[in-house]
């Protein structure tokens, strides 16, 4: 019987061996006489090891969205004095700003003359904030509307009151209130503060559990800071950067220990020594920072003021203010949103008094 040769590979794997056992030869002995190429062999791989790692762990940072880019790109509308850029960073998820433009209705509920917020019927008031809203998405498709209710909930007083601060604070169930007309159209809300004698380190944790709704924002305004000592109204006060950076922090760790959406901070601003040292303002990614156009006249006044005092000293965002009274006194005229949005940046949050 004839026996079958059956082919194997036994005489590759007799070479291969032959081969490695050469090899591992030669490599000892080229160790045993250059033991500092060994060393720096292992020290070469532990380090390319350990890049690798570094490499795989660090995350890579996020390519701002196209989105936040075109928004960007819109709102500071060709800027060419270098002022304005379009290359911040992309703010946390839940912000408002730069992807809704801000119209806000401004007041206080006891007084007709601080507001249109106070002095409509809430149905009315309602109603004519959202007929407002939509002149604006007409005037500017580009950008979705977010309508707003802007409190004072602390006002500035001429007489010294509780504790000689000049200033009056509205009881809880007012604040609640305006939560409640917002609730009806979908609108944010900003608690406004004016601290007289006041300050906002005594003023701003009063009102913590507001602080903690996702949907409550905060105004400042330097004008009732009387930090001479003078009633409020006297002289036009001021804030600086002390106060400014104390107001972000706070309300940076209200944002962090709550897990909330950035909150918005408007300061409001019409010369321009009632806000110092703006360059000394910290920005941070919980809050989103506007300055706010706060005087009152003909277009072309208010458009040099915005000019002056917003444009002139950016900090993240702007903002302008309509007064529906005192725009319109002698023979003056409302600005329209037309003419709001040829100004370089365009404003994003637009208050109406």
């Amino acid at each position: 019987m004839k026996q079958e040769t059956v082919p194997t590979r036994s005489g590759t794997f007799i070479k291969k061996s032959v081969f490695l056992s050469v090899s591992a030869i030669f490599l000892a002995l080229i160790f045993a006489y250059y033991p500092n190429l060994k060393k720096a062999a292992i020290s070469a791989a532990s380090i390319n090891k350990v890049d690798t790692i570094d490499n795989e762990l660090k995350p890579k940072p996020a390519e701002p969205s196209l989105s936040f880019k075109e928004k960007m790109v819109h709102i500071v509308n060709g800027d060419s004095s270098g002022r304005w850029t379009t290359d911040k960073p992309e703010p946390p998820a839940g912000a408002v700003l730069p992807y809704k433009r801000i119209i806000a209705y401004y007041g206080n509920l006891y007084s007709k003359n601080m507001g249109i917020l106070g002095e409509l019927p809430k149905k009315e008031m309602l109603e004519k904030l959202q007929a407002e809203a939509k002149l604006w998405e007409v005037a500017d498709t580009a950008m979705e509307v977010q309508p707003a209710l802007h409190y004072i909930a602390v006002t500035a007083q001429n007489l010294p009151g509780k504790g000689n601060k000049y200033r009056l604070r509205m009881p809880f169930h007012q604040i609640d209130s305006v939560l409640k007309m917002a609730e009806q159209i979908n609108a944010i809300v900003f608690i406004d503060i004016q601290v007289g004698l006041s300050t906002l380190q005594d003023e701003i944790p009063q009102l913590e559990k507001y602080w903690k709704l996702p949907n409550v924002h905060l105004g400042i305004d330097p004008e009732f800071s009387m930090k001479g000592g003078q009633k409020p109204g006297a002289v036009i006060g001021s804030f600086d950067d002390a106060d400014i950076n104390y107001t972000t922090e706070y309300l940076q760790k209200i944002v962090k220990e709550n897990n909330l959406p950035p909150k918005i901070l408007v300061v409001h601003r019409f010369t321009q020594a009632m806000v110092k040292n703006y360059k000394k303002f910290k920005t941070v990614p919980e809050v989103q920072f506007v300055m706010h156009m706060d005087g009152w006249g003909f277009p072309a006044k208010k458009i040099n003021t915005y000019k002056q005092f917003i444009s002139k000293e950016p900090v993240e965002y702007a903002g302008f203010k309509i007064f529906y009274k005192n725009d319109t006194k002698g023979n003056g005229r409302l600005i329209t949103p037309q003419e709001l949005i040829k100004l370089k940046p365009q404003p994003v949050y637009i208050q109406y008094q």
